[in-house]
């Protein structure tokens, strides 16, 4: 019951769409417009740094605060799969983000999304996070590729941490938790794969933070 408790708190927090409801604001449906995503790195291109910053805000907290919703809500009774509910809270912002229901599930790719819960979920993945997009984002301005990195990364980083019992959970709980991860990590590979197309083509759009982008 608390695993559906976390995944449903964090579906509702997912849901709100902040590319979207920001590009109603200016009066278009972003989903429209550029590459066709409600996410961060299309908003970036269409309306600017600005924008594309309030939409990675927005994405990013939903995520954490559903992270640190489970932490709150089972932390006393229920430490033993801790950090399992607290990754069914992300698995459900991010599902929430890339399926909104009432937007006939069309949503985003889910890594802004996904910094909120590198971010929330355990202090030692932060650094993983910012290296790995950082280091590929300012070298090759590739958005995909350092989002697709962040996940392999993480499932990696996943794995190690949790056998060395640094989640405080017994076995069974981690093949659960590792799961939901893999589950995540292929969700984004999945979601990229025509980004992956165009990576190994060559022909991927650059992003630039401080210039303007090709919509």
């Amino acid at each position: 019951m608390e695993r559906v408790i976390c995944l449903g708190i964090g579906y509702l927090l997912g849901n709100f769409q902040t590319a979207y409801i920001y590009g109603r604001m200016h009066g278009v449906d972003i989903r429209q417009m550029g590459s066709g995503n409600a996410g961060t790195t299309n908003t970036l291109r269409v309306f600017g740094a600005k924008a594309g910053l309030i939409v990675f805000v927005g994405d990013v907290l939903k995520c954490a605060i559903a992270v640190v919703a489970a932490r709150l809500l089972f932390g006393g009774s229920r430490p033993d799969i801790l950090y399992l509910l607290m990754l069914y809270g992300a698995a459900g912002a991010i599902l929430g983000h890339n399926f909104p229901f009432y937007l006939g599930f069309r949503g985003g790719k889910g890594i802004a999304a996904t910094a909120g819960l590198i971010a929330a979920f355990h202090p030692a993945f932060i650094p993983m996070g910012i290296v790995l997009f950082f280091s590929v984002f300012v070298t090759t301005h590739y958005v995909s590729l350092g989002s697709l990195l962040i996940y392999a990364g993480f499932m990696v980083q996943l794995v190690v941490m949790g056998q060395m019992g640094v989640f405080g959970m017994d076995q069974a709980a981690l093949l659960e938790l590792y799961a939901i991860g893999g589950f995540l990590t292929v969700m984004a590979y999945v979601k990229h794969r025509a980004n992956i197309g165009r990576l190994l083509k060559g022909e991927e759009r650059k992003t630039y933070l401080f210039k303007k982008n090709q919509v």
